[in-house]
């Protein structure tokens, strides 16, 4: 069964895309730890990141820091962090989190955005790239 990000990849689900190449997907968190959050997805569905063949797994973190060094530029914050966790979904995802405190980088504080927000922070880091 497609993963929720295949299903996104797919059409079938819509997001707040971020950046997109043949091989690499970047869009909104809906359920951000703070304003900018931004999932980073190869479009091969693999699990663990590090069953990723060295070509997918290099070529991710170059995108990935492609988009974080966006969100920068587009989200005032202290840093952007980066982390992968995995046990959500089952589709390799780097978490972009723009940080201020220690706090936003905790999975237990949320940001609530409207659908306008998201739209306005993807046009914002969309700028950037």
């Amino acid at each position: 069964m497609a993963s929720i990000f295949t299903k996104i990849i797919n059409g079938e689900i819509p997001c707040y895309k971020i950046a997109e190449t043949d091989d690499f997907l970047a869009f909104l968190d809906i359920n951000p730890n703070s304003k900018g959050h931004t999932l980073c997805i190869p479009k091969k569905e693999v699990d663990k990141i590090f069953d990723l063949d060295e070509a997918t797994y290099s070529g991710l973190m170059r995108f990935s820091r492609t988009v974080a060094l966006a969100i920068e530029k587009a989200i005032p914050c202290k840093r952007v962090g980066i982390t992968v966790i995995g046990l959500e979904v089952p589709h390799t995802h780097v978490h972009l989190i723009p940080l201020n405190s220690m706090d936003d980088a905790r999975f237990i504080k949320k940001e609530t955005l409207t659908p306008e927000a998201f739209e306005s922070v993807a046009a914002a880091i969309k700028k950037h790239l």
